[in-house]
């Protein structure tokens, strides 16, 4: 068995899956790079290769085929991204299928995953508790600007505090966490610092706008990239910090688990979250009676609504007081986390997140010869 991946050659990425196919006894994995894919309509496979979708992030001439900028850092640019990739994924799978290659990545449900307004409402049709939103779904009507989410933030049953983030970003791109407090007066906290040109930057601080005005430009500028609003649910907290967990599942199991904390709405590590303690957390939540394997289920239950991806990392909103759980995000590249092994009882012990993809295929291989069994299941409870 070789493995083929898409992805940047010599990024973190491709580097540490490499290494966990070699740590397994197999071949080294052929890299087809994404700068050449996304201009060659047909990639080319070999009979029986393993065909492995990696994250196009972090190149800069990967980033001005896809979003039409080479400036990693800015906002603005996205619905072209998700056309082009989603378009580019397709290609793979076809190729890869016409020359009897396994692709890992089901490119239909990439393109739900990756638009948070699909995948809001695949996951609220399943029954996995999620945040309420009135713009997921294929039916929702779309979000034209500041004055849709006023309105929505303002209107009777107002959400009053709600994220507005884009259909099509990551890692906190383009999200602002927004209050409408008394008299009318709105605030944000988010990621974005807009230039007195109008242009969006991502930043690595948290900052708040204080001004409608300001916010109103911000949300403007978004909305043509498409917008997705939820509720913005008060997160329990760890250390005096608001707390979320990043669950890895792998093969339907979830096999590894973070906890995220920051002083600010968003918890993302590069944004200054820090890690938590994931005993504490466990404890937190079977004190308030809440198994740990029902946390886990849930994210479980979440991959379980994308059969055909192998892998995914699934963000877990713990409620206020540790008592309820929902599901803010499923990510289709959230399996970096650096020197984290794998969970007690789930087969990926020892494993990084990497190992326990290769593992996974591994077991599929054997059980589908008739081979040896086990693994690669789903727990899931409720």
């Amino acid at each position: 068995m070789r493995f083929a991946v898409v992805g940047n050659p010599g990024g973190r990425r491709v580097e540490m899956f490499s290494d966990a196919v070699r740590a397994a006894g197999l071949p080294e994995p052929r890299v087809l790079p994404w700068r050449e894919v996304l201009v060659d309509s047909s990639p080319r496979f070999e009979p029986g290769e393993v065909v492995r979708l990696d994250s196009p992030g972090e190149d800069d001439e990967v980033e001005l085929l896809l979003r039409g900028t080479a400036d990693p850092t800015r906002v603005e640019g996205t619905a072209r991204w998700y056309a082009r990739f989603t378009g580019a994924a397709r290609q793979v799978a076809e190729a890869a299928r016409a020359a009897g290659a396994t692709v890992l990545d089901d490119p239909d449900e990439l393109a739900v995953v990756f638009d948070k307004r699909l995948c809001h409402g695949v996951l609220s049709e399943a029954g996995v508790s999620v945040p309420p939103s009135p713009t997921s779904g294929p039916t929702a009507p779309p979000v034209r600007g500041w004055d849709d989410v006023r309105a929505l933030l303002a209107g009777s049953g107002g959400l009053r505090r709600a994220f507005v983030k884009l259909a099509h970003g990551s890692s906190a791109s383009g999200v602002l966490a927004v209050e409408a407090g008394a008299h009318g007066r709105v605030r944000a906290a988010t990621s974005v610092e807009r230039t007195a040109d109008g242009r969006l930057f991502n930043s690595l601080r948290v900052r708040r706008y204080e001004t409608e005005a300001e916010i109103a430009a911000i949300v403007d500028t978004l909305a043509p990239d498409g917008l997705h609003i939820e509720r913005w649910v008060p997160k329990a907290a760890q250390d005096g910090r608001a707390a979320d967990l990043r669950v890895v599942v792998v093969g339907g199991r979830a096999t590894h688990a973070v906890v995220r904390t920051s002083r600010s709405p968003m918890t993302n590590l590069h944004l200054g979250g820090i890690r938590g303690d994931l005993a504490a957390a466990r404890a937190a939540a079977e004190a308030a009676g809440v198994p740990w394997q029902e946390v886990l289920g849930l994210a479980e239950r979440a991959a379980a609504c994308f059969p055909g991806t192998l892998c995914v990392g699934v963000d877990l909103l713990p409620g206020t007081g540790w008592r309820r759980f929902s599901v803010g995000e499923v990510n289709a590249f959230g399996d970096l986390l650096p020197r984290l092994t794998g969970l007690p009882g789930s087969g990926a012990e020892g494993l990084d997140t990497y190992g326990a993809q290769v593992a996974a295929v591994i077991r599929r291989r054997e059980s589908a010869a008739g081979g040896t069994t086990g693994g690669g299941g789903t727990d899931a409870v409720g």
